[in-house]
């Protein structure tokens, strides 16, 4: 991949992962994320991990997007004043300066020469089925399933919270 096409990418990715935790609504915060996913999509597929770039659309962008979009639309969440201030808004202020800070020294190391590694050598098989198939239900096999439990809690438990606000 091209320093000037992964450059592009990187900042496409960087902002609407942004738009993704700064955005007020939550229906478009959402499709800011569906964007942040198909743009990884694309970065696989210049990494030439095509099976990889598929699972992320079909799986991410496609059926966990469904399940976070039914779950914001369930609980009928509505946006905060922004005028609202308080702690919390405080904390998220200067939580927000601390990573800016930490990314402009990132971003200067990585001017001066720095931080700049050597991309390791990929394996014959790297992004294709059988590889990402043997290494999912061997290695990561736990966390998949681990995965899949907390996100069935979390339906279940926007389902209940949904439930006490009718009656």
């Amino acid at each position: 991949m091209g320093t000037v096409a992964f450059a592009l990418l990187a900042f496409l990715v960087l902002a609407s992962a942004l738009t993704v935790v700064l955005h007020p609504n939550p229906v478009k915060s959402a499709l800011a994320l569906v964007l942040t996913l198909f743009l990884l999509a694309v970065t696989f597929v210049l990494l030439e991990a095509h099976m990889i770039a598929a699972l992320q659309v079909l799986v991410y962008a496609g059926a966990i997007m469904v399940l976070f979009l039914f779950v914001i639309m369930l609980l009928n969440l509505q946006t905060e004043d922004p005028e609202a201030g308080g702690p919390a808004r405080t904390g998220l202020r200067v939580a927000a300066w601390v990573g800016g800070v930490a990314l402009a020294a990132q971003l200067v190391r990585l001017a001066l020469g720095r931080g700049a590694v050597a991309p390791a050598p990929t394996s014959p098989g790297f992004g294709g089925a059988e590889a990402v198939a043997r290494s999912l239900y061997t290695d990561f096999l736990f966390p998949f399933e681990l995965t899949s439990l907390l996100l069935l809690v979390a339906v279940i438990g926007a389902v209940i919270l949904a439930q006490r606000r009718v009656r």
